[in-house]
């Protein structure tokens, strides 16, 4: 597994755990904590997609 695998690996649980914050939120009736979830969410997918493009036209991918 390179480097490359590992550094998208890392991203998706952040991704997972970002998705899980906002369930989490939604039950302790946390507004706030949903709203930051969802943009949190949203921060790590783009920056995530970014990477991976940055990582395929250097071909590691």
């Amino acid at each position: 597994m390179n480097r490359a695998k590992i550094v998208m690996a890392i991203y998706a649980l952040a991704a997972v755990l970002a998705m899980c914050s906002i369930g989490y939120s939604v039950a302790a009736s946390s507004v706030f904590g949903a709203i930051a979830g969802i943009v949190a969410t949203c921060v790590i997918f783009m920056t995530a997609f970014k990477m991976k493009r940055k990582l395929r036209a250097q071909g590691l991918l």
